[in-house]
C-alpha cells in the first residue's frame, strides 16, 4: 500500500482537500468569507503557519504560492503542533502524542493525521515531504476566513484557474515588521512570546527577514540572537528546542538546495 503522505487527497471543486467528506472550511463558500478585525497589522487568532502564509506573501497582495512558501507553512504547522505536545520528539521522530488528541484547528489536524497514517519520519523529512497538501489546505482556511480573496479566470479562454490574493497587505507587511524586530532585538529573548519567537526563526530561515540567505546570515549572527529565539521558542525545554532547530534547518537546507543551480553551484 503506498504511504498516505505520498497521496495528494482529492479536491472540492472549490480546490480544497477532502478529509472525511468534508473540506477544510467548514463547507463556507471561498467567497462568503468577510474581512477579519483586529489590529491590521496581525490578526488575532492566527495560527502558526497562517501568520508565516500571510507573512510571506507577495508586498503586492498577489500570492506567492512556490514551493518554498509551501516548506515555511508546514514548518509552522509542525512547530505549533510540537509547541502544543500533540507532537513529540521520539529519538527524532515526528511522533503524535496519542490517536485522539485534536488541535482543534483543521490545518493542523490534517497535518497531524497525515502523521498518524504515515510512516514514521523525522521533523525534517516532513518539512519536505508533500508539503503543498498543508499549503492548500490552509490557503482555502484562509480564503473562507475573509484574510485572501478569490478571484476566477479562465487560461486561454477555456480552462478555469482560481487566483487568490490579500485582503490587506498592511498584515503582512505588519508580520514582516514584527519578525523583522524580534530578530534584530533589543528586546532581550525572554521577553519575546513564543509564538513571535518561533515567527521570527522560522521567518528568517526562509529568508523573509534578512537581506543575506539564511545560511550566512547565520554566520553573521555572532551575538547568538537566533538560538536565544530557538531556546523561547521551545519555552526551554531541550526536547522542543532541538525540533525547533532542526525544522528550521531543514528549511534553511532547502533553500540553500534550490539556490545551488542558479548559483552555479
Amino acid at each position: 500500500m503506498p504511504d498516505p503522505a505520498d497521496l495528494v487527497p482529492p479536491l472540492a471543486p472549490g480546490g480544497s482537500p477532502l478529509r472525511g467528506g468534508s473540506s477544510v472550511s467548514g463547507g463556507s463558500s471561498l467567497r462568503g468569507g468577510e474581512p477579519v478585525s483586529g489590529d491590521p497589522g496581525d490578526p488575532p487568532g492566527l495560527s502558526l503557519p497562517a501568520r508565516l502564509c500571510l507573512l510571506a506573501w507577495g508586498a503586492d497582495g498577489s500570492g506567492r504560492a512556490e514551493a518554498a512558501v509551501h516548506r515555511l507553512v508546514r514548518a509552522g504547522a509542525l512547530t505549533e503542533l510540537a509547541q502544543r505536545g500533540l507532537l513529540v520528539d521520539d529519538d527524532g521522530i515526528a511522533t503524535p502524542v496519542d490517536l485522539d488528541a485534536r488541535s482543534g484547528d483543521p490545518v493542523l489536524d490534517g497535518l497531524l493525521d497525515l502523521v498518524r497514517e504515515s510512516l514514521p519520519r523525522r521533523w525534517r523529512t516532513w518539512v519536505t515531504s508533500r508539503p503543498r497538501y498543508t499549503f492548500v489546505q490552509l490557503r482555502e482556511q484562509l480564503a473562507a476566513e475573509g484574510h485572501l480573496r478569490v478571484g476566477r479566470r479562465r487560461v486561454l479562454g477555456v480552462f478555469p484557474a482560481t487566483d487568490h490574493a490579500l485582503r490587506s497587505v498592511t498584515v503582512a507587511e505588519g508580520l514582516r515588521a514584527r519578525a523583522r524586530q524580534v530578530l534584530a532585538g533589543p528586546s532581550p529573548a525572554a521577553e519575546i512570546g513564543e509564538r513571535d519567537a518561533a515567527l521570527a526563526v522560522l521567518a528568517g530561515a526562509a529568508g523573509l527577514c534578512t537581506a543575506a540567505p539564511p545560511d550566512r546570515a547565520d554566520r553573521a549572527d555572532r551575538g547568538g540572537r537566533v538560538g536565544e529565539l530557538i531556546e523561547r521558542s521551545g519555552a526551554g525545554r531541550p526536547a522542543l528546542c532541538g525540533v525547533v532547530r532542526e525544522i528550521r534547518t531543514a528549511l534553511i537546507e532547502a533553500a540553500a538546495e534550490a539556490r545551488s543551480p542558479a548559483d552555479g553551484r
